[in-house]
């Protein structure tokens, strides 16, 4: 079970930064830490000029693949689920993000971006955030906050885990959760 500390899950509704955090975070502790090994992936969106027409999947190496998208018109792509005007391509997610969630012996810290509805239609992705947070690895994740009122289960299991630290964004208060969480982030590398 996941040490307090070890989880930080960055909570937010949709474009308020959640991902632009996590990059940033990344990058400081890159510096900080040049030699630590990282796993996991972010997903960024995907424009046509003005207008978001999907998502992507992003390694922390780099590699891309679809996560979802308005503009997919093949044949398999009638069968895929659907989040809002969204198909998503759970193959292609799969592909990329399950291997980076592989437990492996000299991870320092996993980044998961996002927990969400999206990436949750994979039934092997839960459990794999499961093992990573059961690994004792330090993981910064961003997950939705929910419209409804009511979080997915998913996201309410993660957020109720004891070794679970929950940081809210907003706009005002981007600067002073980046640099909490890079500090919290930091302090639990030196000890792993």
């Amino acid at each position: 079970m996941a040490a307090p500390g070890k989880c930080l899950l960055v909570a937010g509704p949709p474009g308020v930064g959640k991902t632009t955090l996590i990059i940033r975070v990344l990058e400081s502790l890159k510096i900080s830490h040049p030699n630590l090994k990282l796993q996991g992936f972010y997903t960024r969106e995907i424009r046509q000029g003005n207008e978001r027409v999907g998502f992507e999947v992003v390694t922390l190496d780099g590699r891309t693949g679809a996560l979802a998208s308005t503009t997919t018109s093949s044949p398999e792509s009638i069968r895929w689920p659907t989040v809002g005007r969204y198909r998503v391509d759970i193959a292609s997610f799969e592909s990329l993000a399950l291997p980076e969630l592989q437990v492996k012996e000299d991870t320092d810290l996993f980044i998961i971006d996002e927990v969400g509805k999206m990436e949750l239609y994979s039934s092997s992705f839960f459990p794999a955030v499961l093992k990573v947070l059961e690994s004792n690895v330090p993981m910064l994740a961003s997950v939705p906050i929910p419209r409804g009122g009511r979080d997915i289960p998913g996201v309410a299991r993660l957020k109720n885990h004891p070794g679970a630290s929950i940081f809210t964004l907003s706009t005002a208060n981007r600067d002073a959760i980046k640099d909490l969480i890079y500090s919290q982030l930091a302090h639990s590398l030196q000890k792993h």
